[in-house]
């Protein structure tokens, strides 16, 4: 049985859950930040997914980093999967602008995480679920 790592669940808030694929906003401020995250237990690795999976999951990120480019106005858009210090496979889609609290380097690592205001975590959440009809 799916459940989502405690660490995801702790950083993150729920936009969507599509059955296979759980769409989630990182608890941060300082970057619009996404994750997808597959429901299929003890899956790792992107090509573990099955394939239905996979082709879900690849079409949302796209989906998601147009969002997140045109709904955020941003500058670059980040994209990842690299699982090392949570094993659960999940996707991160991060708007980035020239000049943030990371560039031009990575996110993860920079700094502290500031978490958004519940008004601004609604207005972030409004502008995904919007463009995701």
């Amino acid at each position: 049985m799916f459940e989502l790592h405690p660490t995801l669940e702790n950083d993150s808030l729920p936009i969507s859950d599509t059955g296979k694929l759980l769409v989630r906003l990182i608890d941060d401020a300082r970057f619009p930040w996404v994750l997808i995250v597959p429901k299929v237990e003890g899956v790792t690795e992107l090509h573990e997914l099955p394939e239905d999976v996979y082709e879900g999951a690849m079409a949302m990120t796209r989906r998601l980093g147009d969002v997140l480019k045109t709904g955020f106005d941003a500058d670059k858009i980040n994209t990842a999967a690299i699982g090392n210090m949570v094993p659960q496979l999940h996707i991160h889609i991060v708007a980035r602008y020239v000049g943030d609290d990371a560039w031009p380097g990575p996110v993860w690592g920079a700094g502290k995480m500031i978490s958004m205001t519940e008004d601004e975590a609604a207005r972030r959440i409004d502008v995904i679920r919007a463009a995701l009809g």
